[in-house]
């Protein structure tokens, strides 16, 4: 079971002892908590997952509303990381929006990094020039501008319809659907960074000098974007692999983390 913690100057957290003290840090998707690494976590062993809350998500505090939300997201992941590292460098995985958390860290921080498992990590801006990028970015911006139209419900419904775990929106707990209500404005919030590579990530040998051992994880459903961006990351980072689930979309570590586990371990057991 995993146990809640709390401790100063740390994000929010869980974390689920799985036999051995290697720390991982886990990083979720937007619109979810640290709860959704928890099927993952139970297929793991020999490891600590830690889990914290994304910035504007379970109990971390929430987004101003005009500071840089991924650089934000970003030094929590690095306390937090330096902390379950104390010296030295530990795992890192995270899922999509988490996903490009965690490729900054190892960018900014390659000391704290020990391997990387980047499930359906959302950098956009990688496929600039491909023709899955220019669909993609005009469908993405008419989303955005539903948000900031105020048109927050319809919002909601095509970026669960695009990214969710395939369940209706109109079929999960109300509860559920007004935690990613109130939070559909964080994704908006994502694009200089996401789709425009505001933060640098991209740059010229950036990528190349991640010499971790690297799991990139898809879902084969989810939409050609991430294909295009996995594509590019796969190319660009040295020691990547690369692992498509069948019958998987984009909330692969949610839907099929049972499945994943087997490859995570193998990943984690070789680094």
């Amino acid at each position: 079971m995993p146990e809640d913690m709390t401790l100063v100057d740390l994000p929010p957290h869980r974390s689920w002892a799985r036999g051995g003290l290697r720390p991982v840090l886990a990083l979720h998707c937007s619109l979810a908590h640290s709860g959704a690494w928890s099927g993952l976590a139970e297929g793991l062993s020999g490891v600590t997952v830690t889990a914290i809350d994304q910035i504007g998500h379970g109990k971390a505090a929430d987004w101003d509303g005009t500071s840089d939300l991924h650089a934000a997201a970003t030094a929590a992941a690095v306390r937090m990381a330096e902390s379950l590292g104390q010296g030295q460098p530990i795992d890192v995985m995270g899922h999509s929006f988490g996903g490009t958390v965690a490729l900054r860290v190892a960018l900014t921080r390659p000391d704290l990094v020990r391997s990387l498992t980047l499930v359906e990590p959302v950098i956009f801006a990688a496929a600039r020039g491909q023709p899955a990028y220019t669909d993609f970015r005009t469908r993405h911006l008419d989303f955005a501008r539903l948000i900031l139209s105020g048109a927050r419900e319809t919002a909601l419904r095509r970026f669960h319809g695009d990214w969710g775990t395939g369940q209706g929106l109109d079929d999960m707990p109300e509860r559920t659907r007004t935690y990613m209500l109130d939070r559909i404005h964080l994704i908006e919030a994502q694009n200089p960074v996401l789709l425009d590579d505001a933060a640098g990530m991209l740059a010229a040998g950036g990528l190349e000098a991640i010499l971790v051992p690297t799991l990139l994880i898809d879902g084969a459903a989810s939409p050609p974007i991430i294909d295009a961006v996995h594509n590019v990351l796969a190319a660009r980072l040295p020691k990547s692999q690369r692992l498509s689930v069948q019958g998987a979309a984009h909330m692969v570590p949610i839907t099929h983390a049972q499945t994943i586990a087997q490859a995570v371990q193998a990943h984690l057991d070789a680094c």
